[in-house]
C-alpha cells in the first residue's frame, strides 16, 4: 500500500514510518520540519517527503500532493494543551480546519483512507468509570476540541469510496529518536534523571490512560489492512485498561526504575479536572489489536534511552519540550504567530 503519513518528523511518525515500511507498504512523509532537527541519539532514516521533497506546511498542500495514494495517516498537529491554550485560534486553524481541508483534498484525489490521530481526551473531565467510544465527548481544551471538530466533519464527507477511521489514541510515553519531553512519563522520568526528583504538581489523583508508541504505530498499521466495511467512520480507543493509572502510580512507576530518585507530589495546582478512565475493548474486539507496552517497561526504556544517549538538561526543557521549542522558533523569526515559516532554520 502506498501511504503518506503527515507528521512523519515528529515524536510519533519518526517511530511509525518505519514500522511502516517493515510491514510492506511504501511510505511517504509530509511535514513542517519544525522538529527534524529535534533528535537524541541516531538520526533517523525518513521516508521521502511530498512536494519538494522538503518541508511542507499543512495548509499548504494541494490535491496534485495526495493523488496516487492508498492511505493517508494523518498526524501532523499543534500537540500540546499549553500551546493551544496560548494560541487557540492557531490550534483550530491547524487542528481543525487544515486537516478536514486535507481530508477533502484526500477524496477528491481518489485516496480510499483516513487515517485520522484523534486522542482520548475528548473524554475530558469523565470520572471514574471507564469510557468507550460511545461515551460523551467533553473537551476541555482547544487542543481537544479541535479533535472532536475534525471527527464530526471528516465523518461528514465518507462514502463508498472514502473511508476514515478515528483512532483516540491515549497519553503517548516511550521513547523516539525525535523525543517529546512534554507528555507525563516522559517527562517524570527526564526529571527523575537529570533531578533525582519525580515532581507531580498536581494532588497526583487524576486518572490518566497511556500508551506507547510503538503500539499507536501498530494500531495505524492494523486500520490500514483491516476490512474497510470493519473500520469505515469508526472511533477506536487506543491503548490497553493496565495503562489506565493516576499520575500518583504513573509517578511511582519512574521511581521504581531511577535508582535514587524520589516522588515529590506537592499539589501546588491542585486537582487536574482532566480525569478519565478508558476502555479499550473494541479495538480487540473489532481488529485484533492489543497494545503490549506497560507503563513499567517504558519507564525502563526511557530510563536506558535518555542516558545512552547523553541527555541534558537544556534539550530536555528547551529543544524537547513543544511550547518552549516553538516559542523559540517563533523569537528567532523562523515562525510567525500563526506558526508559518518566514526563514530556513538552521
Amino acid at each position: 500500500m502506498r501511504v503518506l503519513v503527515t507528521g512523519h518528523q515528529g515524536y510519533l511518525g519518526t517511530v511509525m514510518a518505519p514500522i511502516l515500511r517493515e510491514s510492506g507498504h511504501e511510505v511517504f512523509g509530509l511535514d513542517s520540519g519544525y522538529f527534524a532537527a529535534c533528535i537524541l541519539g541516531a538520526v533517523p532514516d525518513d521516508p521521502p517527503g511530498v512536494g519538494d521533497g522538503r518541508s511542507l506546511d499543512l495548509r499548504d498542500v494541494t490535491v496534485d500532493q495526495l493523488i496516487g495514494f492508498d492511505a493517508v495517516i494523518h498526524l501532523a498537529a499543534l500537540s500540546n494543551d499549553p500551546l493551544g491554550a496560548l494560541a487557540p485560534e492557531t490550534t483550530y486553524e491547524i487542528n481543525h480546519h487544515a486537516s478536514v481541508r486535507l481530508a477533502r483534498l484526500a477524496k477528491e484525489a481518489g485516496v480510499a483512507r483516513f487515517l485520522y490521530a484523534s486522542t482520548c481526551s475528548v473524554y475530558g473531565a469523565a470520572g471514574e468509570h471507564l469510557v468507550s467510544e460511545d461515551a460523551p465527548l467533553r473537551p476541555l481544551t482547544p487542543y481537544a476540541e479541535s479533535k472532536v471538530r475534525v471527527e464530526a466533519d471528516v465523518a461528514a464527507i465518507a462514502d463508498g469510496g472514502f473511508a476514515p477511521v478515528f483512532l483516540r489514541n491515549a497519553t503517548a510515553f516511550g521513547f523516539s529518536p525525535r523525543l517529546r519531553a512534554d507528555i507525563v512519563l516522559n517527562d517524570l522520568v527526564g526529571r527523575a534523571v537529570l533531578t533525582g526528583e519525580v515532581r507531580v504538581l498536581s494532588d497526583g489523583t487524576p486518572w490518566r490512560p497511556l500508551v506507547h508508541a510503538r503500539d499507536i504505530a501498530s494500531a495505524f498499521a492494523t486500520c490500514l489492512v483491516a476490512p474497510v466495511e470493519v473500520i469505515y467512520c469508526r472511533a477506536y480507543n487506543v491503548g490497553t485498561e493496565c495503562n489506565n493509572l493516576t499520575v500518583a502510580e504513573i509517578a511511582q512507576a519512574v521511581v521504581d526504575v531511577v535508582p535514587g530518585s524520589r516522588l515529590v507530589i506537592t499539589g501546588e495546582r491542585g486537582a487536574d479536572p482532566r480525569s478519565y478512565r478508558v476502555d479499550f475493548s473494541r479495538a480487540r474486539a473489532e481488529l485484533g489489536f492489543n497494545a503490549e507496552w506497560s507503563v513499567q517497561a517504558g519507564a525502563a526504556e526511557l530510563y536506558t534511552e535518555y542516558n545512552r544517549n547523553g541527555l541534558i538538561a537544556d534539550d530536555f526543557f528547551n529543544r524537547f519540550t513543544r511550547l518552549a521549542y516553538l516559542e523559540g522558533l517563533r523569537e528567532e523569526g523562523v515562525v510567525d504567530d500563526s506558526m508559518r515559516r518566514i526563514a530556513v532554520h538552521v
